[in-house]
């Protein structure tokens, strides 16, 4: 058999025996899991210059381990000077293996490298148990080179679970190991 991801086995092993436990489910197949990571970078400088699609995709694509596709306008807005069909950004889904070893890369080595980083916001749930996370600066990512970086830009990270509520998507994202911030010290 193949190579399986550290998560992977600790979703199988830990993970889920914990939640069967915490929400009291009759089955296995109830226990909430981890469907997609979804990253992606809107670029509002690329209605006058074309390369920063392109940067965009080669940056998202070393970062996801997957190549990234561009994102087209759907309509055209001439305050903007933004044509319908025009490339505006990139993005990229992650599912299965790819899905766990970027959370375990995100987890144990970009978001420590965050400058004050006290943990992720826990108030970021939709209401259907997916959680969104905003990044400010991608070359928090070590397959970002800072020397050859032409523009410092941010992205969405969306976490897409089977979670019926927001409490026990919190629940799996936390026995994951996404550090979010404690309760008692909100700001």
């Amino acid at each position: 058999m193949g190579y399986i991801p550290r998560l992977k086995t600790k979703y199988r092993e830990e993970v889920s025996p914990k939640l069967m436990e915490e929400f009291q489910y009759k089955s296995v197949m109830e226990v909430p899991r981890l469907v997609k990571i979804s990253l992606n970078q809107g670029l509002g400088d690329a209605t006058g210059d074309k390369k920063l699609v392109d940067n965009a995709i080669n940056e998202m694509s070393l970062i996801a381990g997957q190549k990234a596709v561009p994102t087209y306008a759907r309509t055209s807005i001439s305050n903007f000077k933004l044509r319908e069909g025009m490339p505006i950004g990139a993005r990229v889904t992650l599912r299965n293996e790819q899905m766990y070893e970027f959370l375990d890369r995100f987890v144990t080595i970009s978001l420590p490298r965050v400058r004050d980083f006290r943990g992720i916001n826990d108030k970021s749930f939709d209401g259907r148990g997916n959680y969104s996370v905003g990044i400010t600066e991608q070359i928090i990512f070590p397959e970002i080179d800072i020397d050859k970086v032409n523009r410092i830009s941010g992205m969405d990270i969306t976490f897409v679970t089977t979670a019926k509520t927001d409490a026990e998507a919190l629940a799996l994202l936390k026995h994951m190991g996404l550090p979010f911030k404690n309760q008692n010290n909100n700001n």
